[in-house]
């Protein structure tokens, strides 16, 4: 797939606080991702337990090739783990054009 893509990552935490600590640690391998072009992490506000991460990628390769094979994944996956309640939840989109 070639689209710019986003990622949108539904989480559910054990631990809200210590999941927002290890999102900020991880920022900086995300950032530094070839292809990333950003993020934000949204709590959803019905489901406190429940986060959504939204990274928007240059493809969707950048982030399911690229990022998953790195150095930069294991960091996020280590500094998250103990926080997530179950596997995330992934999906990517591009927004539609609506003339």
């Amino acid at each position: 797939m070639t689209d710019h893509g986003v990622e949108i990552a539904e989480i559910t935490v054990t631990g809200p606080a210590g999941f927002e600590a290890g999102v900020i640690q991880a920022r900086p391998h995300f950032l530094a991702a070839d292809g990333c072009l950003g993020f934000a992490l949204h709590r959803v506000i019905e489901t406190p337990d429940t986060d959504r991460l939204v990274v928007r990628w240059r493809t969707v390769g950048h982030h399911m090739v690229a990022f998953r094979a790195s150095g930069g994944f294991q960091a996020w996956r280590a500094a998250v783990a103990p926080f997530l309640a179950g596997p995330p939840v992934v999906t990517h989109t591009r927004a539609v054009d609506l003339g």
